[in-house]
Order: C-alpha cells, then sequence, then structure tokens
C-alpha cells in the first residue's frame, strides 16, 4: 500500500487498517471477561464511596467545630509537602525520559497541588497570612495544578488520535480506554 493510498483512506478506514495490523497480544494482559467483572466492581466500590460520602459530609458540617487545634501540625504539612515533592519529581523524571507513568504522577501532582492551595487558603489566619496563602494559590499553585492535569490529558487525547483510536474532533471525556480488543466487533466505540 502506497503512502498516496493511505492519505486516500477515511479516518474510519485508516483505524480499521491500524486495528487489523496490530493485533491484541495474546497472553499479555487478562481477557475480556476479567477486565469486565473488575470494572464492574470498582464502578460498585465508586458508587458506595459516593454514597457513604454523602452523609458523612452532613455529619462533618454538623459537628465539627470551629476551631480546633491539631496534633502533630508540622510532622502534616512537611509530610504532605514531601509527598508533593516526591510527586513532582517523579513527574519530572517520567516527563523528561518519555515514560507513561507521566499521566498519573503529573495529574496526582496536579491533585496534591490544589489540595495544598485549598488548606493553605482555609487554615491562613485573616490578614497577611490569608494574602499570602490566595496569591500563592492563584499565582502559583493552581496554575501549575493545570498544567499538571491538563497537559498529560491533552496529551493522552493525541495518543489516541495518533494510534487511530479516535478522530481528531473527539474531546478528551469521550476518548475510550485503548484496548480495542475488548469491544466485541473490533471497532471503536461511538463517539
Amino acid at each position: 500500500m502506497s503512502d498516496e493510498e493511505i492519505l486516500a483512506m477515511t479516518s474510519a478506514e485508516r483505524r480499521e487498517l491500524i486495528l487489523r495490523l496490530t493485533p491484541a497480544p495474546h497472553g499479555i494482559g487478562p481477557s475480556a471477561r476479567t477486565v469486565e467483572q473488575i470494572r464492574k466492581w470498582r464502578l460498585a466500590l465508586m458508587v458506595v464511596c459516593v454514597v457513604t460520602l454523602i452523609p458523612w459530609i452532613v455529619y462533618l458540617a454538623n459537628t465539627l467545630p470551629n476551631h480546633y487545634v491539631a496534633r502533630n501540625w508540622v510532622a502534616t504539612w512537611v509530610g504532605f509537602d514531601v509527598l508533593l515533592l516526591v510527586m513532582l519529581t517523579a513527574t519530572a523524571i517520567a516527563g523528561w525520559r518519555r515514560r507513561q507513568v507521566l499521566f498519573p504522577t503529573a495529574f496526582a501532582s496536579g491533585v496534591l497541588l490544589v489540595c495544598d492551595a485549598w488548606f493553605d487558603v482555609m487554615t491562613s489566619h485573616h490578614g497577611r497570612d490569608l494574602i499570602q496563602a490566595l496569591l500563592s494559590a492563584l499565582v502559583i499553585e493552581l496554575p501549575l495544578a493545570f498544567i499538571l492535569v491538563a497537559g498529560p490529558l491533552r496529551l493522552l487525547r493525541y495518543v489516541a488520535i495518533r494510534h487511530g483510536l479516535v478522530d481528531p474532533d473527539v474531546r478528551i471525556w469521550r476518548v475510550p480506554i485503548p484496548m480495542p480488543e475488548l469491544w466485541p466487533d473490533r471497532r471503536i466505540p461511538p463517539n
């Protein structure tokens, strides 16, 4: 097949050709049945967590004191920042080495930065302390968190497009998990 013939193909025809040329490796991953069972159990677990968390939040909102003196304040914050340092370092190394582990480490680092900003602002005293926390959140932590979360998501979408799994106009929340062998008819799920 020539380059001209490939360029003349539609996106759907190219995806079909890619899937035919890259058959699923046998014996490496779990079976479709196992993946579906794991998926169902994890979805059920998430639903239970969501349903349980709602009354827990209501309970906390009604019972927690407005003022509380915490034990291990220094260890808590230093420990959190050490965890953030480890995740940012892992993200930097994964990005430098161009490894796929960048996706979860960058996402986790972004989430940790959002949590850090939230707790810094919420635990700050009024006045200079609060202004510093707000500035740090708005100028450093939240923009960096956005970059760490949005960048890998865009890269994931690009990888899916590049490997023919989706059309270029498909939004990130519509990109399927790239395991077409799990789809019975070996076709890309509808957008």
